[in-house]
């Protein structure tokens, strides 16, 4: 196996005699921790002299005071043939999560049975994921991370399908249908095809500039530091109640995909969920082959860190065993029928062979109030859920926490890549997979030039049209059934914001409590009575409706305003727990020996440069005269991000 150096073969076992699941990422504090959680580590290693010699064979106890050292550190390259397995490996964890977002947010614009245009807007999203990727590693934060695509960005259009129904239907106008009698079926026909390719792409166009205009505010929230204002306001109690019901809303979309076969949807399910938990402890006997080592066997915990591409694999091959013995449908009317595993292979014949996405390639952009206000709650979401990845991210890989102008220059980037998403068509922006960061504590490699690799590969899979249009046509409940686990996950990460939270305070009881049921109760009014919103405006009445229809919306500003004029203190609210001033206490929250210091931070530039007076007055670059002290997420909160970062991606 290619993701073991060379001149080592090693054997890891992990056993823990609690219940709980083995969880790299996770530190004991206290001695009284310690002794009712002790987990044992042996690592056996063959160290062979460079000139093929014998080598000796040692093993080593790792107590808690002493935890395992990376294997390849974040400012270390791995040889080439082991940093294309490692890219490729972080490819597949995360690409199940960018292709689910792609196909549902296709259905919301109206693309849903166009496969050709699919296989456009996934060539983009996976486009867009490589760029993205490249520049967080290189000029952004500059930590391992991946950039995913954002789920968060689908709500506006859902609301929006909802307060219209009729938003994907054709009406044909008097000359469509003013023909003679010999060829009104076939131009009827083409001209439906092409009014409802216009109605797509009038769809995506306006996408396409509300994501561009949000993306300059990312970016603008970053590059001036505004970031560290606006933690003074929103907290976990806002947070979570507004997360949670993004995880809520996409229940509908979600029910078409498992709705044509549910047999194959729980498998799919129950595999993911039974290979990432119930499998946890165990690790794999996996035969690998070195130069110098020659045969062996290794352990390794394979089944877990690809829980969900295997499962998904598992379904589509039981999808193909019964196409090929006709126990599916052949009637494309039926809702079974999209069970099929042959069902989108004709998205790969309509596919081009090469697609190089570009600005423009949909026409000129527009604009639309209500889904820039929606996409704009999904930005602010996504910026905080960011920086916790950041700090899960620093502790995972052994180095100290992403002092301020780090941290401003991410979400910096992030907005960039919000403005390059929209601009060369990808149907959302994007964002960084907590999914990814748990495969470090895993695999114990956190080098950037990994990610890089994996931006690499996404480049390389936009740019083939064929390659991607593979993925379209995995049958509808195998999407399905991943879909299940991985919001399954995405919910419980959310959940999990409310630790640092006091939940026996009525206060922030009633807050969660009554924004969510809020939340709930306008947009399903919206849904059902919207006619009753009448300015004497319809662009106003639509606008209206398409912001009290989003929950995000409703809920986020409910519990904004409630949480910050209802009184309570810091540490009631959980504020104080996720900002910290005091760097050094938070270090020693997180309990890291760290294995490289804070210049992994520092963009490479020439000396001169980086030695300007004038970096002082740039939020996202270190001060070159003065060490200040930033300010900085707590160690509890990263410690949370770390525990929650190992199986799935939390990009949802």
């Amino acid at each position: 196996m290619a993701g073991v150096d060379s001149r080592m073969s090693e054997n890891i076992e992990i056993r823990e005699n609690g219940n709980g699941v083995t969880n790299p990422g996770f530190h004991i504090d206290s001695e009284d921790e310690k002794k009712n959680n002790h987990r044992e580590r042996k690592v056996s290693y063959k160290e062979e002299a460079e000139n093929g010699g014998t080598g000796n064979d040692v093993t080593l106890d790792i107590s808690e005071d002493n935890p395992d050292r990376l294997l390849y550190k974040t400012s270390e390259t791995p040889p080439f043939h082991l940093l294309l397995f490692f890219s490729l490996q972080q490819m597949l964890m995360s690409i199940s999560g960018t292709l689910a977002i792609t196909l549902i947010a296709s259905k919301v614009i109206c693309a849903g049975e166009d496969e050709e245009f699919v296989a456009y807007m996934l060539s983009s999203a996976l486009f867009s994921n490589g760029i993205c990727t490249i520049l967080m590693n290189v000029v952004g934060v500059r930590l391992p991370l991946f950039q995913g695509a954002y789920g968060g960005y689908i709500i506006p259009l859902l609301t929006l399908l909802e307060v219209d129904p009729n938003k994907c239907k054709i009406r044909p106008s008097l000359q469509d249908t003013a023909v003679n009698s010999t060829n009104a079926s076939v131009l009827t026909s083409f001209n439906e095809e092409l009014e409802m390719r216009n109605l797509i792409l009038n769809n995506m166009q306006e996408l396409q500039g509300c994501l561009i205009l949000v993306g300059v505010i990312h970016a603008l929230i970053g590059g001036t530091g505004l970031i560290g204002f606006l933690l003074r306001f929103i907290g976990p109690v806002t947070i979570v109640p507004t997360i949670l019901l993004l995880g809520i809303y996409v229940v509908d979309p979600i029910l078409d995909f498992c709705v044509p076969n549910w047999g194959i949807t729980f498998l799919v399910s129950a595999t993911g969920f039974i290979l990432a938990f119930y499998l946890a402890k165990y690790n794999m006997l996996i035969p690998v082959w070195s130069p110098k080592g020659g045969c062996r066997i290794i352990k390794y915990p394979i089944h877990q860190v690809f829980a969900i591409l295997i499962s998904m694999i598992v379904g589509w091959i039981v999808s193909w065993i019964i196409t090929a013995a006709g126990g599916f449908t052949d009637d494309k009317l039926d809702k079974g029928y999209k069970a099929r595993s042959d069902s989108r292979l004709s998205g790969i014949d309509a596919a081009d062979w090469f697609i190089f996405p570009y600005p423009g390639m949909h026409g000129a952009v527009s604009f639309s109030t209500p889904v820039f206000l929606g996409f704009l709650i999904a930005t602010f979401l996504s910026i905080l859920d960011s920086i916790g990845d950041y700090y899960a991210c620093a502790s995972m890989s052994r180095v100290p926490p992403p002092p301020q102008h780090a941290v401003n220059r991410g979400i910096m980037v992030e907005g960039i890549g919000t403005i390059i998403s929209g601009a060369i068509g990808a149907s959302q922006a994007t964002t960084t997979y907590g999914g990814n960061i748990g495969a470090i504590g895993v695999t114990r490699v956190a080098s950037t030039s990994v990610f890089v690799g994996c931006g690499v590969l996404y480049l390389v899979l936009g740019v083939f049209g064929k390659l991607s249009a593979v993925f379209i046509s995995i049958p509808n409940p195998v999407l399905g059934g991943s879909l299940i686990t991985m919001m399954g996950m995405f919910i419980g990460v959310t959940l999990s914001n409310l630790r640092p939270v006091s939940l026996t305070s009525t206060r922030n009881l009633a807050i969660i409590g009554t924004s969510i049921m809020i939340g709930l109760i306008i947009p399903e009014y919206i849904k059902k009575f919207g006619s009753d919103i009448d300015t004497g405006y319809a662009d106003l009445n639509f606008s209206l409706k398409g912001l009290l229809g989003n929950p995000n919306f409703v809920c986020g500003v409910l519990s904004c305003l409630l949480d910050n004029t209802v009184p309570g203190t810091l540490e009631e609210r959980g504020i104080a727990a996720w900002q910290s001033n005091d760097e050094e206490e938070a270090s020693k929250t997180m309990a890291q020996n760290y294995e490289e210091g804070k210049e992994i931070y520092e963009i490479p530039l020439p000396n001169k440069i980086k030695q300007w007076h004038g970096w002082k007055y740039v939020p996202f670059m270190p001060d070159p005269k003065q060490k200040k002290r930033s300010r900085s997420l707590s160690g509890q909160w990263s410690r949370r991000k770390s525990l929650v970062a190992g199986v799935g991606n939390t990009g949802y």
